[in-house]
């Protein structure tokens, strides 16, 4: 899996950068473009489907797996009333950043899920965004990946009480290879400088490896959200040129612009694609 020296990489660049070019609550993941051509409104549909897909209840204990800088977790607890809401991420910056705007009924630790040892059960699991650095390139060429996601879903069957739902939201592989050479050129280009070590898993490898912790009950895909959303941000990233150039340099202007035109490159063409899962616990 991506450590946290790459996950380093991925996200602790700088929380005002990202700050500049994602949403207001700095959802760094595909929005849900339904009856919107607003990101800003977008962004709360996703949360509010995923709310739904994981069967939240205000009076019960939920855990965000990769919580990032917090927008679900203040989702959770300050729209939909949640009492009782713990996410843990890996990245020390986002961690600091929610640190420093502490949310209302939430916690938050720093630790890789492998260590995670929670204090008490919850009864829904949410992950957006997270799975894809679960197992890197190199566990899916040796063929260890289907292994290491089912401890993941093991690990996340132990932390909750029997009735619990799981809402995971993650890339995966399109169903187009790419066989133009600048295109693939384009995608290695991106894995490995801005998501070093991560892998976005076959659709079928994460149905295959749930077994036997929870049972897949939906499955929604949503490629051309995410070309829509990776091209908004890229629209903001443009917006704000002048300010990150002057801030941040233009190399890294640069790096992101490249990024994620190669987010829509990829998305457009189905080279990659989004899917949500709602997972009952097998009890």
């Amino acid at each position: 899996m991506a450590t946290q020296v790459d996950i380093a990489v991925s996200y602790d660049v700088s929380n005002e950068f990202f700050a500049v070019w994602l949403d207001r609550r700095m959802n760094y993941s595909c929005a849900l473009f339904e009856g919107t051509d607003d990101l800003e409104v977008a962004q709360l549909n996703k949360l509010a489907y995923i709310h739904d897909a994981a069967h939240v209840e205000p009076d019960k204990p939920v855990l965000d797996i990769g919580c990032g800088w917090g927008a679900n977790l203040r989702y959770l607890t300050e729209d939909r009333g949640v009492g009782d809401a713990t996410g843990i991420t890996l990245s020390s910056a986002q961690y600091e950043h929610l640190r420093r705007h502490p949310i209302r009924n939430a916690t938050v630790q720093c630790v890789n899920y492998r260590d995670y040892q929670p204090e008490r059960r919850f009864r829904a699991v949410i992950s957006i965004g997270m799975f894809e650095h679960v197992a890197s390139p190199e566990d899916t060429r040796t063929g260890r990946h289907l292994e290491i996601y089912r401890d993941y879903f093991r690990r996340a069957w132990t932390w909750t009480e029997p009735g619990s739902w799981f809402a995971l939201q993650s890339v995966i592989a399109g169903s187009v290879k790419p066989r133009k050479l600048a295109h693939a050129l384009e995608l290695i280009w991106g894995s490995t400088t801005i998501f070093p070590n991560s892998m976005a898993p076959e659709l079928g490898a994460i149905c295959d490896s749930v077994a036997p912790y929870w049972e897949v009950v939906e499955v929604k895909t949503r490629r051309e959200h995410y070309m829509r959303t990776a091209d908004e941000w890229r629209k903001r990233l443009h917006a704000h040129e002048n300010q990150i150039v002057e801030r941040w340099g233009v190399e890294r202007f640069r790096e992101y612009d490249r990024y994620l035109a190669a987010c829509v490159l990829a998305f457009e063409n189905g080279y990659q694609a989004l899917a949500q899962l709602s997972l009952r616990r097998v009890d």
